[in-house]
């Protein structure tokens, strides 16, 4: 097959390289900027230094606390999406009936916009917690349950396609092999399927963890960060900054600037980690 001429790689490669330096590196670079600096619009910007980022911890830093609570709800998360995704993979890679059905219900929810969800699962949950006087935003407790839910009815369909391919394209020899050699359902699960799932593994993880870091809609719709921002995940935090009182805008861009570089170094250890297991599969 007759290759392209070189001279032409930079007339093809010319329009991405553009569309990425106006639509991503440019607004970043300037975005990074004026959070050094205090601002309502980006024509009057003023340079404050490191003040904003001084201010981000200072005190009873919402951005803290929506830290900590997004922590605890990625670690969950991330575990329940995964275990509901990859046990419904199980379930429908074997010969039942009906399985194509099955799979279309599990993956609609991921079709659903997140505030349709969150006011769909708000409506659902006030709905139990009437019964005992309460409703979603009277603890932040309820808020992160709810949420967890939400995402893992949201995502677990989406997750389990993955899986789904990564369970099929195992070899059908290797089965019959290991149950030739006597091994039972666990034995094989543990030391052939499993393995053998491990970059399907790595990339459900990395899916689950990043939306997990980087959810908005659903945290909006479905409590709106109450009680008293209690509740409030990190984007909502950058959102309610941003947007709360003229003159924060500069917070607020320091806080979405310390929002990237923290799901970015979360997202290559969680890749770091992964990798070198799908190798020793």
């Amino acid at each position: 097959m007759e290759r392209m001429p070189k001279k032409y790689y930079a007339f093809f490669v010319l329009p991405t390289a553009l569309a990425f330096l106006i639509a991503f590196l440019i607004p970043f670079l300037f975005g990074i900027y004026l959070s050094f600096t205090e601002f309502s619009t980006v024509t009057n910007s003023r340079w404050v230094g490191p003040q904003n980022y001084l201010e981000v911890f200072a005190g009873n830093s919402s951005f803290r606390n929506a830290a900590i609570f997004t922590g605890k709800f990625a670690i969950v998360s991330v575990i329940l999406v995964n275990l509901v995704a990859f046990g419904l993979a199980l379930l429908l890679t074997r010969k039942i009936r009906g399985t194509d059905s099955f799979r279309t219900v599990f993956f609609m929810p991921n079709l659903i916009g997140g505030i349709v969800l969150g006011y769909i699962w708000q409506l659902i949950i006030n709905g139990i917690l009437l019964n005992y006087g309460v409703d979603i935003t009277f603890s932040a407790s309820y808020g992160f349950w709810g949420l967890v839910v939400l995402t893992t009815w949201q995502h677990a369909g989406y997750m389990m396609v993955i899986y789904i391919a990564a369970i099929q394209s195992i070899p059908v020899e290797l089965r019959e092999a290991a149950r030739i050699d006597g091994a039972n359902a666990w034995q094989e699960l543990r030391n052939i399927t499993v393995p053998l799932v491990m970059p399907a593994f790595t990339i459900c993880t990395f899916l689950t963890l990043t939306d997990s870091f980087r959810l908005f809609d659903q945290n909006l719709s479905l409590t709106a960060g109450a009680p008293a921002r209690a509740s409030a995940m990190l984007a909502l935090d950058i959102y309610t900054t941003f947007y709360g009182r003229v003159g924060s805008e500069g917070v607020g861009q320091a806080k979405a600037v310390l929002f990237f570089l923290f799901v970015g170094l979360i997202a290559l250890g969680q890749l770091r980690i992964t990798r070198p297991r799908e190798v020793e599969s």
